[in-house]
C-alpha cells in the first residue's frame, strides 16, 4: 500500500468554512472518482486552533493505492486531470506540499 499525502492551503480570500465545505462537498466526489483509488481521506484543521496560531496548512488529503503502478496509472487518468482543474477553485497552489509514503504502524489496533 502506498499513500499520496497532499498538504494544502486555502486561497487567501476564501473563508475557512467555505474552503472546508467546498473541499468536502464539491471536490470530494471529483477526487473520489480517481481510478484505482483504494481510500481517500481528508483531514481538516480544527477551526478553533487558528486562534492559537495559523497552521502551516489548512488540511491534508491522503490518497491510498495498492501499488506504485496503480498510483502511476491513476495520475495519468482524466479523473486526476479533473481533480487538479477543480483545485484551482479553492487551493492556493503556492502553499502546498506532497509526498508518497508507505505506512509503518507504531501504535494501533494491530499492535495492542
Amino acid at each position: 500500500m502506498v499513500k499520496l499525502v497532499y498538504c494544502i492551503s486555502k486561497k487567501p480570500e476564501m473563508p475557512l468554512d467555505a474552503f472546508q465545505r467546498y473541499w468536502r462537498e464539491t471536490h470530494a466526489p471529483i477526487a473520489g472518482a480517481i481510478p484505482r483509488l483504494r481510500r481517500y481521506v481528508q483531514s481538516h484543521v480544527v477551526p478553533e486552533t487558528y486562534a492559537q496560531r495559523a497552521p502551516g496548512f489548512d488540511g491534508c488529503a491522503e490518497l491510498w493505492f495498492d501499488s506504485m503502478d496503480d498510483l502511476r496509472a491513476a495520475m495519468a487518468s482524466p479523473e486526476v486531470r479533473a481533480a487538479i482543474e477543480d483545485e484551482r477553485n479553492f487551493i492556493d497552489h503556492s502553499r502546498v506540499a506532497s509526498f508518497i509514503t508507505t505506512e509503518h504502524v507504531v501504535v494501533g489496533e494491530s499492535t495492542r
